[in-house]
């Protein structure tokens, strides 16, 4: 009679728990409702089932519980249970089965007025690419692939040229505007998922897959990686936010096309030159930096990264929380900086400087730095070197209190907050596992050995 008390309880607990719960689908935003009720039906066909096996399972120990002198009864067969139990199994598995074929055949059917976009994923980060005005996306290749050309299209294909290339995680929609994802991996198996948006696809390196829907409410959304696809899976965030028309047209004009990007001009490095004036008075005329004007070392840093800081200050993605006193310091700074064009030539200026050996600073366990630091290097490379292709800059010679306070600045909050950063936020997440002062020290400590 017990285990007939505790199967009941448990499954009173089940159902209350599953209407009570707090944890529920986020609200939807696109016309992805037949997602949900396919959902609700598994639910409801899932929990009936749940419900009868459970009761007859509690009804048979009650009715069938050992008496003394009572002698089970021995029926190896029975053709009327079985056709019973064929047929309401059967209605079960078409009532859960038949609706999600119903929508899989609506998943593949594109509405002929849907706009095209291409999602392309890596570890651990998201791009996007749309068409020109000839509304063909132009054709790629993975041994294209370098820091100028992240997605990997090739220059002598007409159709590409005016393809308008996103690399950062943020994309913006158009809502009540159907798309088609095209979605392309460069390197392992990823899922493209916004929850709110409900349908979701994998990218499969050497397929193109899509998937598409109709965002219908403005707002701010993650994009999430939903297949495990490596060591920092959980921080590939990226964010698509749904607008009216007009802002979504003005974001985008901001974006280049591939044949402004193969057109840019080489930085130049007298005007890089004459620019670094005003930095050197921090970070010395050579770039070794200076630890009592708090300005790191800047030699040794790829010119890509040093354009994305200069761009993160110049437009308060850094710089702008109250703790970060030293980070504000640099915002009006980096405002001197005129244009892009003006960004990339004192980068490759600081970049063209001869690398110079920071001191340094900071002792710890190395033994535990390094066990730490496996997580480091899937991004930043076994020996601190960066890598480009992971948005990860090099850290192998950096100054180790600047490194420190960084980390310490990421574990924080204080870098890495604002909405636009995405690239700081993973960071956030990412130095989580530092959970103390001593921990940033080893693992610093470490660095200082590669």
């Amino acid at each position: 009679m017990g285990i007939a008390v505790g199967i009941l309880v448990l499954v009173v607990i089940t159902v209350l728990f599953h209407f009570l719960s707090p944890w529920w689908f986020t609200p939807l935003a696109a016309d992805w409702a037949s997602i949900d009720l396919t959902v609700d039906i598994t639910f409801w066909v899932t929990g009936v089932v749940f419900i009868a096996l459970n009761g007859f399972l509690i009804w048979v120990i009650i009715r069938y519980r050992h008496r003394q002198g009572q002698k089970a009864h021995y029926e190896p067969e029975s053709k009327k249970l079985e056709w019973w139990l064929t047929i309401v199994t059967s209605v079960g598995v078409i009532a859960m089965l038949a609706p999600g074929l119903w929508v899989w055949a609506r998943i593949i059917e594109v509405p002929d007025d849907a706009a095209v976009v291409e999602v392309v994923g890596q570890q651990w980060h998201w791009s996007f690419r749309f068409p020109g005005e000839d509304g063909v996306l132009g054709q790629v290749d993975i041994g294209l692939m370098t820091v100028d050309n992240p997605l990997g299209l090739k220059p002598d294909d007409p159709a590409g040229q005016d393809d308008i290339l996103i690399t950062n995680p943020e994309l913006h929609l158009t809502i009540n505007q159907p798309y088609k994802f095209v979605l392309r991996s460069k390197d392992v198996l990823h899922n493209f998922t916004v929850p709110q948006f409900r349908v979701k696809m994998d990218l499969i390196p050497g397929m193109v897959p899509y998937v598409w829907l109709k965002p219908t409410r403005p707002g701010r959304f993650d994009i999430m990686c939903e297949e495990l696809c490596g060591i920092a899976h959980f921080a590939m965030r990226g964010v698509v936010v749904v607008e009216e028309k007009a802002a979504f047209e003005d974001w985008l004009a901001g974006y280049p096309t591939f044949a402004e990007v193969l057109a840019r001009p080489t930085p130049t490095l007298a005007a890089g030159k004459a620019s670094y004036a005003v930095c050197s008075a921090c970070h010395g005329a050579s770039g070794e930096g200076n630890e009592m004007l708090n300005a790191p070392k800047l030699t040794g840093l790829q010119p890509w990264y040093l354009e994305r800081q200069l761009m993160n200050f110049k437009h308060g993605l850094r710089g702008g929380d109250p703790g970060d006193a030293f980070g504000a310091q640099m915002a009006p700074m980096a405002a001197v900086l005129a244009d892009d064009a003006a960004i990339a030539n004192v980068a490759a200026y600081i970049a063209s400087l001869p690398d110079s050996e920071s001191r340094k600073t900071i002792s710890g366990d190395t033994a535990r730095g390094e066990k730490i630091y496996t997580t480091c290097l899937s991004c930043h490379g076994s020996g601190g070197q960066g890598i480009w292709s992971q948005n990860a800059p090099a850290l192998k010679g950096a100054d180790d209190w600047y490194l420190a306070r960084q980390l310490e600045n990421y574990r924080q909050g204080i870098r890495g907050a604002h909405p636009q950063d995405l690239y700081g936020k993973q960071m956030t997440l990412i130095s989580g596992m530092l959970r103390d002062e001593q921990a940033i020290r080893d693992v610093v400590a470490y660095i200082n050995t590669l």
